[in-house]
């Protein structure tokens, strides 16, 4: 009777086992389109009791999955989403940006503003052409504006999905964080755990679509997340990510100048930061856009409109529109105008600059050169020193005597309340041109003077400009209306090293605290920058990315202008070119307000000199002079030497080529977006068909296993008949 018994508990044993895996069967059938779910496999061994064999048992529920394929398709899923997480911005890009002859590309708009110069040079009187050339060049400070205005507007926006990405990891690990506790719960008491890991699996596809990870298990089926710097993201109590995204963000928004918040990991202190971490993933195409692609295209931009501003700007200055100027105002800023002082032609003293006051028709009235009044007791506070630094204030007073003693008693010459010098003759009787020549003596070679300007007074030339009028900016065509408040050097190599330097920082109420500071040889960019902030008052220093270099950038904390200057001999700054910041110029530029509304303003010819008019010669201005529109012309055509700017080397080309190099680098870069989403799209594709062949349910196969399972279902069933019919006919035989 035991024998009997034995027997049918091991037939019941394999119908209850072949049921569940009739049941396994029918669950992979019905989720054979399920998303994520892998082919279950009921695994068995025999029961052993006492040595002799007593029946089957489940010994588990598998899946049928491979995890190293799995970690590969996580990795190239992350190197895939990093890329399409940037289409649609390449795509705005290249709509902004448009193709070099399309007419709305700022290399077809530069190209019609280089061609109207071209015929306001054959017709310098022309007022249509006048007007020509002001609409052209408002077609391109309108473009340039609209540009920087998209890229920033791109940029917000990849921060806020950044925002919204942070917020999808925190959720997913969460979630997979409460999978684990039951994965976990269940597996302690021999539960089926397959469908959750299964679920589990999911979830971390979609992380590491988000950010790159890595993972392993532990024995306890717990998995443990983190990202490819080693930050974890899931373990026994999961961290949580943190990102407070922009409300706006400016041209001079940076990561490294701690103006875009950080992503954190746990608390929201700087080591916890992982936005320079991340290597993978739809948060990393986001923060390669925000702080990489788009700041270099803004800085590309910046660099072709400041040097458009400066070129112009240096030539239109040498002349006045005829028959002169009633009004100057400078765009310099001079912070300490009382200790500022200008030297001509530091080298040699030979430049001079002839001022002179013309009548309505262009004939002079009155003539003197800027080196002559100065030395003069007449004007100004008394004789000043031959061929020595004069501070601003001094230039402004000697000029301004000049003017009141020469035909405009009512002329004004100051430094206003912005910094700025301010020239208003108050009448309208006479009108005035600068002109610079080579020399002091009437009739002198035209030729932009040399200005040495010591912008701390401590009687070190720290800046040389060439061109009076253009040192003063008296007569802009292009302006931005933007204080000197952002110093930054040339694109550097971040590997750079300062020299010994002394530093002073100054802005309109003096040395700032802090301020001379000294700099050790040998100290590296991020150091400095890190030195600066710490130590100088209301300054910030930051090594700011820019192509495949960085920038030292130092800006002053409550906006005001700022000089940076050093010691005598010294050379730090000169070799890392430290300048008043080009940032925000494309977004700023604009024609300057009087000749916009007066298009015959552009000042076209310069003051001339004729030996045979007067006693010993005269100057007059000529309605038709063509001089300076020539020169402008020649300079717009003529090749340029533009600085490296975001990623774009240093190269020497006209301007309407810069602009086609901007226009064609954003279509090359969406060209190669396109291209890698390609090929990586293949490769994952092809991991994923791979693994879905491994764990996806198989019809034919899942039907032949039924077929197995369900005739060893009915010959355990056909067995268990048996041994019933056997033990009613023995519980007769012995009734």
């Amino acid at each position: 009777m035991g024998d009997i018994t034995q027997a049918l508990r091991t037939a019941q044993s394999g119908l209850l086992v072949n049921q569940q895996a009739l049941n396994s069967v029918s669950n992979n059938v019905a989720n054979v389109n399920t998303v994520g779910y892998s082919k279950k496999v009921i695994n068995t061994e025999a029961i052993v009791v006492a040595g002799t064999g007593a029946g089957v048992k489940i010994s588990e529920i598998s899946r049928r999955v491979d995890e190293g394929l799995l970690k590969s398709i996580r990795i190239e899923n992350g190197e895939l989403n990093t890329l399409t997480v940037q289409e649609d911005f390449y795509a705005r890009l290249q709509d902004l940006f448009g193709k070099p002859a399309d007419n709305n590309s700022i290399a077809h708009l530069m190209e019609e503003f280089a061609e109207a110069m071209e015929l306001l040079s054959l017709a310098p009187n022309n007022s249509l052409e006048q007007a020509e050339l002001v609409r052209r060049a408002q077609d391109v400070t309108s473009k340039l504006s609209d540009m920087s205005a998209t890229i920033q507007e791109l940029r917000l926006q990849a921060d806020n999905e950044v925002t919204d990405i942070v917020a999808e990891i925190n959720k997913i690990t969460a979630l997979i964080d409460q999978l684990n506790d039951d994965i976990i719960s269940n597996s302690s008491v021999s539960r089926d755990v397959t469908d959750l890991r299964d679920q589990r699996d999911l979830e971390i596809d979609k992380l590491s679509k988000l950010i790159d990870i890595r993972f392993f298990f532990r024995n306890d089926g717990d998995v443990v997340v983190f990202t490819s710097g080693g930050r974890t993201l899931v373990d026994t109590i999961p961290p949580v990510l943190t990102h407070n995204g922009s409300s706006t963000i400016s041209s001079t928004s940076t990561a490294a100048e701690g103006d875009i918040a950080g992503i954190f990991v746990g608390n929201p202190i700087a080591a916890n930061d992982i936005t320079n971490e991340v290597r993978e993933g739809q948060l990393k195409g986001l923060i390669d856009l925000r702080d990489g692609v788009l700041t270099d295209l803004q800085s590309q931009l910046d660099e072709m409109a400041a040097d458009m501003r400066d070129t112009f700007n240096q030539i239109h200055n040498r002349s006045v529109p005829f028959p002169g100027l009633q009004t100057m105002t400078g765009t310099r800023t001079f912070v300490a105008p009382t200790t500022q002082t200008i030297k001509l032609d530091n080298t040699s003293g030979a430049d001079d600059v002839t001022i002179a006051l013309f009548d309505s028709n262009g004939d002079q009235s009155a003539v003197t050169t800027l080196e002559t009044i100065l030395v003069s007791a007449t004007f100004g506070t008394g004789a000043q020193v031959a061929n020595a630094a004069v501070t601003i204030t001094e230039v402004a007073a000697t000029i301004e005597d000049w003017l009141q003693a020469n035909g405009a008693a009512g002329a004004t010459a100051a430094i206003n309340s912005t910094g700025k010098l301010a020239i208003s003759l108050n009448t309208t009787s006479v009108n005035l041109a600068f002109r610079d020549e080579t020399a002091t003596a009437t009739g002198s070679t035209a030729a932009d003077a040399a200005i040495g300007f010591d912008s701390n007074g401590d009687g070190n030339i720290d800046e040389t400009v060439n061109g009076f009028s253009n040192f003063f900016g008296l007569n802009d065509f292009f302006q931005d209306n933007l204080a000197d408040n952002i110093h930054e050097s040339d694109v550097l190599d971040s590997t750079l090293t300062a020299s010994a330097a002394t530093l002073t920082f100054r802005d309109a109420t003096g040395a700032l605290a802090g301020s001379p500071l000294a700099v050790a040889a040998g100290t590296t960019l991020t150091a400095l920058a890190t030195l600066i902030t710490n130590s100088v008052t209301n300054v910030t220093a930051a090594v700011v990315p820019d192509g495949a270099g960085v920038r030292l950038r130092i800006s002053h904390d409550q906006g005001s202008s700022m000089t940076i200057t050093q010691a005598a001999a010294e050379t730090f700054l000169t070799d890392i070119d430290m300048h008043v910041a080009d940032v925000r110029t494309a977004e700023s530029l604009f024609v300057r307000t009087d000749i916009a509304d007066a298009p015959s303003n552009v000042s076209t010819g310069l003051a001339q000199f004729n030996a045979v008019l007067g006693a010993s010669g005269e100057y007059f201005m000529s309605v038709a002079d063509d001089t300076t529109i020539q020169q402008l012309t020649a300079a717009f055509t003529s090749n340029h030497v533009f600085d490296k700017a975001g990623g774009l080397g240093s190269i020497n080309v006209s301007f309407t080529q810069y602009a086609a190099g901007i226009v064609s680098n954003n279509a090359s870069l969406a060209n190669i977006n396109e291209r890698d989403i390609k090929s990586q799209q293949s490769l994952t594709e092809a991991l994923q068909f791979k693994s879905d062949s491994l764990r996806g349910v198989n019809l034919d196969e899942e039907m032949a296993d039924l077929i197995v399972f369900e005739q060893a279902f009915g010959a355990a069933a056909r067995v268990i008949t048996v041994i019933q019919d056997m033990i009613k006919a023995l519980e007769r035989a012995i009734g």
